[in-house]
Order: C-alpha cells, then sequence, then structure tokens
C-alpha cells in the first residue's frame, strides 16, 4: 500500500527542523496573520522562504496555514498575502473560507488548495463540490467515524485526497468552530486568540431543584464538564489508512520543539511499519509509550470507533507530564556529544536518548565537561554547552530526557 503522509505541525523554525528531522513528509505552518493559531510565533515571509527551502532540500513538503475567515478589511489584504506565499516557495495553502478558496484558485492558481478542518465538511456531497471548485484535498470535520469516512471516500472523486487528524488536543466544539472564548473573555477562537475556557474548572448549581441530580463529576476545584481528552490513532493506523485517509496529521502549532520531535518521530515509525505490512499492523508497546512522554492530557480515539465515545478529561484542565529534556544535541565528534543544558542532570545518571528513526536508547552520563574541557560532576547552568561521551554518533536534534522529578 502507498504510505499515508506523516503530516507534522511547526509553530517556528526550530520545530520546524525538528519535524523533518524526525520524519515528517510534509510540515504545516503559520504566517503572521491570516491564520488560527496567535500563540506561536509563525513565520514571516522571509521565514517562509527558507521553510520552504530546508522542507524541499530534505524531501518534505510546506503547507501555509490560511485558515481564519477574514473580515472585510482583511479580505482586501488577502491577494498580496496570497502571491507572497506562493514566491515564498509554499506548496499548498489551507483554508476555511469558501470566499478564500475561489480568491486563491484565480491568484494563485499554481498552488494546491486545501480545506482546512474548520469548513467542517462531514459528507461525499460537499467534499465534491469543493474539490469541483478547485480543492485537490479536503481536511475532515473531526466527529466523522471510520465508517463515515470510508463511505465518503468511496463516495468522492479518487483525485480528491483526504486528509484526517491523527494526534493532539481535541476541541469541545463542532470542528473548533466555537465562542465560548469571545463570550467570556472577548478572545476570538476563530481568529486563533482562544483562552480554552473548555479547560476550566466548574461548578454546577441549582438552588431551585432540590433533590435532583446532576450526573457531573466534580471534586474541591470543580468540574471539568468540558475538557476533552487528546486523541491518540497511533494503535490503530490500519483502520484509518484503510477508510482512504492519505494524510495522518498531527495537532501541535503550539507545541514545544521536543513534542513534535517525540510525536513525529512515533507516527513516521509507525508509519513505516504499516506500509510494510498493513495486513498485520501491531505497533510495538514502546511506540504506544512514546506517544505518553510528551506533555499530553490523557487519550482516547476520538470519534473515529464506535463504542468507544470521546472522553471527557474530568480530573483537571491540565496535562500529564511524566518526561522532560535535560539537553539537546548539537553534534557529535571523535566519541563525545555537544550539548547544550535544559535541565539541571548530574554526572552518573542514567538518562534515554531520544534520536530520530529507532527506539530511544538508555544513556549513562559517565562524564560532564564544558566547552573548555574542565570536569564537572552537576551540569546546573541552562543553555551552557557541554561534552558528554558517547561512543556511536548521533545527529544534531536528538535529545536526552529523564522521568519528570517530583515538584
Amino acid at each position: 500500500m502507498a504510505a499515508p503522509e506523516v503530516l507534522a505541525p511547526a509553530g517556528d523554525f526550530e520545530c520546524l527542523r525538528a519535524a523533518v528531522l524526525y520524519g515528517a513528509d510534509a510540515v504545516y505552518v503559520g504566517a503572521r496573520s491570516f491564520g488560527m493559531r496567535a500563540s506561536p510565533k509563525n513565520f514571516t515571509m522571509e521565514e517562509l522562504r527558507r521553510a520552504a527551502a530546508h522542507c524541499h532540500e530534505h524531501g518534505a513538503k510546506l503547507y501555509l496555514t490560511c485558515n481564519i475567515l477574514p473580515t472585510n478589511e482583511e479580505a482586501d489584504a488577502l491577494p498580496d498575502f496570497l502571491r507572497g506565499a506562493k514566491a515564498a516557495g509554499v506548496d499548498a495553502l489551507i483554508v476555511a473560507d469558501i470566499g478564500v478558496l475561489m480568491l486563491a484558485r484565480r491568484t494563485v492558481p499554481e498552488l494546491e488548495v486545501h480545506i482546512s478542518t474548520q469548513a467542517g465538511v462531514v459528507n461525499y456531497l460537499a467534499a465534491t463540490e469543493i474539490h469541483h471548485m478547485g480543492a485537490s484535498r479536503v481536511v475532515l470535520a473531526r466527529e466523522l467515524p471510520l465508517e463515515e469516512i470510508a463511505r465518503l471516500r468511496d463516495k468522492t472523486p479518487p483525485t480528491l485526497e483526504i486528509e484526517a487528524f491523527v494526534h493532539g488536543a481535541m476541541c469541545m466544539s463542532f470542528s473548533g468552530r466555537c465562542l465560548i472564548s469571545q463570550y467570556l473573555v472577548e478572545r476570538d477562537a476563530n481568529r486563533g486568540e482562544c483562552a480554552q475556557p473548555c479547560r476550566w474548572g466548574y461548578h454546577l448549581m441549582e438552588e431551585k431543584r432540590p433533590g435532583q441530580f446532576f450526573p457531573v463529576f466534580e471534586d474541591e476545584r470543580g468540574s471539568y464538564i468540558l475538557s476533552a481528552q487528546d486523541l491518540s490513532m497511533l494503535p490503530h493506523l490500519d483502520k484509518l489508512a484503510a477508510t482512504g485517509v492519505g494524510s495522518f496529521k498531527i495537532e501541535g502549532r503550539a507545541k514545544s520543539v521536543y513534542y513534535v520531535a517525540v510525536v513525529t518521530g512515533a507516527y513516521r515509525q509507525a508509519v513505516d511499519l504499516l506500509k510494510k505490512d498493513p495486513a498485520h499492523y501491531d505497533p510495538p508497546d514502546w511506540l504506544i509509550e512514546e506517544t505518553k512522554k510528551v506533555s499530553y492530557r490523557r487519550y482516547s480515539t476520538g470519534f473515529y470507533l464506535k463504542g468507544e465515545p470521546p472522553g471527557q478529561y474530568y480530573e483537571s484542565g491540565g496535562y500529564v507530564r511524566d518526561w522532560e529534556v535535560v539537553a539537546t544535541v548539537d553534534g557529535w565528534k571523535d566519541g563525545m556529544l555537544l550539548c547544550t543544558e535544559r535541565n539541571r542532570f548530574v554526572r552518573g545518571e542514567r538518562l534515554e536518548l531520544l534520536r530520530p528513526g529507532g527506539k530511544p536508547l538508555p544513556f549513562v552520563v559517565e562524564s560532564i565537561r564544558d566547552e573548555e574541557g574542565a570536569g564537572l560532576a552537576v551540569a546546573c547552568h541552562p543553555m551552557e554547552r557541554l561534552w558528554l561521551p558517547c561512543a556511536q554518533p548521533v545527529p544534531a536534534g536528538a535529545m536526552l530526557r529523564r522521568r519528570a522529578r517530583d515538584k
């Protein structure tokens, strides 16, 4: 079978390099305007040029989000923005608005256009008509079960590409179109500024209905009745691929470079296993565990599998954080790793070495030397450059991590 595309997120150039290094077939990013994520650094047009060149040099593609619903004033600025994106070398635009789709087809007809999940495509009629209008791909609404995706694929033109999310945060509102943040704190989720009120703790009170009990789980911190679990489909990629989905999308343009590296690497290796033997896809436990070595909310399979309803995260609105990075690898020479410290560690400590394309390796810190060669017992200055013994070559971009210590 043709392996589905591994599509990774990047909020800045460091994340983009990690996504490419750890095996992404394509990376999606946002510019400083017209994108649905305001918190990441995002990319200037000059940075987009660098990003496209880096992706193309390593055989990957670059997709640019242009998926807000623009105001009339923003619509006036769109033609120049679209021409700038084409000049930068991006491979496709991701849009949610029909007007933006048609403007892109007229202004930059050479660029592919992908329809964002924000458009809420849930049936073959919408997908087919959008394809006739010039879109080469649809990113499906997240609310579709596998059976509906398979039917949509069967009844749409084979030239239409289908993309679906496989990992990351889920929104409690339909395909992410939510007004709660704007209503409560005047931060518009549909313009990339969501305050995530669905993750806040709430108390349910009804003073005039004594004796009526509502099925809401609550502790002294309140009740997280709107907070969704994160999505993880890594154990079920064969089922999703069998529906005809051709691109597996990882959520996370606001995530850290460590998150991008770990999750992209896990899905890259999982898709390679799927391609090798699709009839007997069975990812090893260590690969599934990789997705739990990042900051995440407890996982579910979203809406994909019938009988497994999307989960709510009642415990809190926060994350599970069981692992932390202690150093990033800048290079290797003559049996020594050149690293940049991120968290304190000591000589003799047992760590894990995360590397592209392979299982993490145990790593013992046999010695620590600063850049001048002086020996150290403790690495205790974040961003200090250090030398650590390592017999085998390791590429820049690898990371050393450990199970997080109790705070």
